[in-house]
């Protein structure tokens, strides 16, 4: 697996486990400007909670993929990191994928939360983009000036949660939809063997 440099951007995919680099169609009728930011100040607080909490970083990754399985529209951005290759899946795949995928988040950034301990994350604005809305937070890291992680939300899956994270610009469902292709491309496009892999990374 890539040795991922935790640096700023490294914090911000940590926090989200990866991000969409596909808008989710459709109008969040349901879903308003207080409700998308109320999701997040939620999602951000046990965050917060879970960074500084003492335990350690085994005792973390558990905590950070029901932080993820709660707050993410998890299929969606499976789906989306997993590209072209999510169409030829077959349903049972794809919810294997789904899980392994969700649980190899966890752990990689999970590793190097420990990092940041004494960090904070507020959330600072909130507006509508289209069919979703964007949530912009700080991040607060000591020895770091405080940088920007934009949380897209939508409800397009029949619930409020966020399926995008955009760190300084930087897309990072997009950067994590080209590390899974290249791993799947190294493996010769067997799914099977990726999920493997995924699930014992």
């Amino acid at each position: 697996m890539a040795n991922l440099d935790f640096t700023r951007r490294g914090f911000g995919a940590a926090l989200i486990a990866g991000a969409a680099g596909v808008a989710l169609a459709g109008p969040a009728m349901a879903l308003d400007l207080a409700s998308a930011r109320a999701l997040i100040n939620k999602a951000i607080g046990e965050v917060n909670t879970v960074i500084n909490s003492g335990k350690s970083e085994s005792a973390m990754f558990g905590d950070f993929e029901r932080i993820f399985v709660r707050y993410a529209d998890v299929s969606a951005i499976a789906r989306s990191a997993l590209g072209p290759a999510a169409r030829s899946a077959s349903a049972s795949e794809m919810a294997a994928f789904t899980k392994a995928y969700q649980g190899y988040i966890s752990r990689k950034y999970g590793r190097r939360f420990r990092e940041f301990i004494g960090g904070k994350i507020e959330v600072v604005d909130a507006k509508p983009l289209k069919s979703y809305f964007e949530v912009i937070s700080v991040a607060h890291l000591q020895g770091e000036a405080p940088f920007d992680l934009r949380w897209h939300v939508s409800n397009k899956s029949g619930r409020d949660l966020f399926f995008n994270i955009i760190i300084e610009g930087v897309n990072m469902l997009a950067s994590e939809r080209e590390e899974i292709g290249a791993m799947l491309k190294k493996r010769n496009g067997n799914l099977k063997a990726l999920i493997g892999d995924l699930n014992a990374a």
